[in-house]
């Protein structure tokens, strides 16, 4: 997953106190012109950056190196605002003043702001949800792990950011309501410690080779700071273990509004949940026939079992190298989709603050230029049984499969497309649906086209992935909708989607601060029933290259957008 920017993770917040982190953007530099659309597109791009500085960096907008966003009241008021502004002035913008490809910018701008305002006032996520802050925001990674600029102007930039990261801090503890769940608790703890040790630490290692002892005692004078207000907000969050609660769930009103107004996704939960049990019972039935020729007489569970324990020569960092050239020989030999540019995706250990997925792709964005994508694969818990630890890292299956979702033809061409999108607007919002729907839709699209050569045990992995996702579809909507536990979930990934323990646990805690987790399924239903309705008139599988192709050439919309403008209608027969 792009680690920071998919719009439905990318949170915003609308009240605190607390020390202001940056200087507030100037009130009268927000007034959206409405003369134009380009006008208004343009400003409202630029504006946003002005509100979230962070963001702007990891599009590449190095002029706002350093910044964070204001998370004190009056800077959170004032992003709900400019949305809210932003919402209705585009939404006044006549069919008759724009061209087809404005109609559909403005839509698509509309429903980003209408998703961005709902986790800022609706889901209320800064009082609520230290996943807010852990992704929004305080990750350096950018500074350290992107070569855009020669090692001291980097580091010249990082330095900025760790004197915005106490006033930071502060205001994160004055927004959160406690008592909280106690993942939230958890997830927290990890985030805010692993950010602590990684201010001094691994950030510290990666500018060693700069000489200048002067640039080196201003990285610590700041680091030092940055990192004990990091280390007490995970103290103070610690603190609150004792009063934690199990009360996580949105409720089922609003996580329908969640996916409507994020998502563009506009059905009654039932017909939502429906979709999902019936890809579960496909999935399952598959992963029955495959393990029938894969291991005969055993049980699926002993199946699974036996796939994941052959594991990659040389561990999943190296394995995953290797697969990622014979991945694209084989996305060019079977024409499924262009890749365009030369850009490189190379594979690391993801670092220890950020290892509550097991493995993700952080892409350059749009502004940048010439820059490689970082695939992380993340190692086990170190505080696991053995057991766990060593179900946990992927059978070769599975991580061919990850490495196709994270790389090939998965995220990393996605965002090759999405970064050339004729809209500007299409390269900076690209959605949690789109992107990881894409990804996951991708790992089935692979087999179907042969990867494997019809191997069971490859089938095996394919198959293990996209029940993964079935069941992140099945507790979001469970836990948040339907009274699931955590508990619960946990048992629904060992047992019906024949997960590791290791991965349940991590999965189900994921589904309680991650309610839009559900898009990995949702988005691969929409995309491929699009693919079908589209390429039934246009060549059938001839045509998959040029669907995949035009979809990707969006950028990163609603999915029920992209169907509007390839199948005309309204867009909203998405299952």
């Amino acid at each position: 997953m792009r680690k920071v920017l998919l719009a439905g993770i990318a949170l915003l917040a609308v009240a605190g106190c607390g020390p202001s982190t940056t200087a507030p953007a100037d009130k009268g530099s927000l007034a959206l012109p409405t003369d134009s659309w380009k006008d208004f597109r343009d400003s409202f791009i630029e504006d946003w950056f002005k509100l979230d500085p962070a963001n702007a960096v990891y599009q590449g907008r190095h002029d706002f190196d350093g910044g964070l966003p204001d998370w004190s009241a009056a800077g959170l008021k004032r992003q709900a605002d400019f949305l809210t502004d932003a919402i209705a002035k585009a939404s006044a913008f006549p069919d008759a003043r724009l061209d087809k490809h404005e109609k559909f910018e403005r839509d698509y701008l509309t429903v980003v702001a209408q998703g961005k305002l709902f986790w800022l006032t609706d889901a209320d996520q800064p009082h609520t949800n230290p996943a807010y802050y852990v992704g929004g925001g305080l990750d350096p990674n950018t500074y350290i792990a992107r070569n855009y600029a020669d090692a001291p102007t980097r580091m010249k930039a990082i330095i900025k950011f760790f004197r915005n990261v106490p006033a930071a801090a502060a205001n994160i503890k004055a927004n959160l309501k406690t008592p909280m769940p106690l993942s939230f608790v958890n997830y927290g703890v990890a985030g805010f410690k692993g950010f602590a040790d990684y201010y001094t630490g691994d950030a510290k290692k990666a500018f060693a080779g700069v000489k200048d002892q002067a640039l080196q005692k201003e990285f610590d004078d700041a680091a030092a700071p940055a990192a004990k207000a990091m280390a007490d907000l995970a103290t103070w969050l610690e603190g609150q273990r004792g009063s934690a609660t199990q009360g996580f769930a949105l409720g089922a009103d609003k996580f329908s509004r969640m996916v409507k107004l994020t998502e563009g996704v506009d059905v009654p939960l039932d017909t939502l949940e429906a979709a999902g049990k019936a890809d579960l019972a496909r999935n399952q039935a598959a992963l029955k026939d495959a393990c029938a020729k894969y291991d005969p007489g055993a049980t699926i569970v002993a199946c699974t079992q036996k796939a994941g324990a052959h594991k990659a020569d040389g561990g999943p960092v190296a394995a995953a190298r290797k697969m990622i050239p014979d991945l694209r020989a084989f996305v060019i030999a079977h024409d499924l989709v262009s890749i365009p540019g030369t850009e490189q995706a190379l594979v690391e250990e993801s670092p220890p603050y950020n290892r509550q997925n097991s493995a993700y792709i952080d892409p350059p964005g749009p502004f940048d230029k010439g820059v490689p994508s970082i695939y992380y694969i993340s190692p086990p818990d170190p505080a696991w049984p053995k057991a766990e630890q060593d179900a946990f890292v992927p059978g070769y299956g599975n991580l061919l499969f990850t490495s196709v979702h994270e790389v090939m033809p998965g995220h990393f061409v996605q965002f090759l497309h999405a970064n050339r999108s004729p809209s500007l607007f299409g390269r900076l919002f690209v959605g949690y649906a789109f992107a990881e729907g894409w990804a996951h839709y991708a790992e089935e699209m692979m087999w179907d086209a042969g990867l494997g050569n019809g191997d069971a045990e490859t089938h095996v992995g394919q198959l293990s992935e996209a029940l993964l996702r079935n069941c992140r579809y099945l507790s979001a909507i469970g836990m948040h909708a339907r009274g699931m536990t955590q508990d619960q979930s946990r048992k629904m990934f060992v047992e019906q989607c024949y997960q590791d323990e290791g991965t349940a646990k991590q999965q189900a805690a994921r589904g309680t601060y991650d309610p839009a987790y559900l898009n990995y399924t949702m988005g691969k239903l929409m995309i491929r029933k699009l693919r079908d309705d589209w390429t039934a008139t246009h060549g059938g599988r001839r045509g998959w290259k040029a669907f995949h192709d035009q979809f990707l050439s969006y950028g990163g919309p609603p999915i029920p957008l992209v169907r509007k403008a390839m199948m005309g209608g309204d867009g909203k027969a998405v299952f």
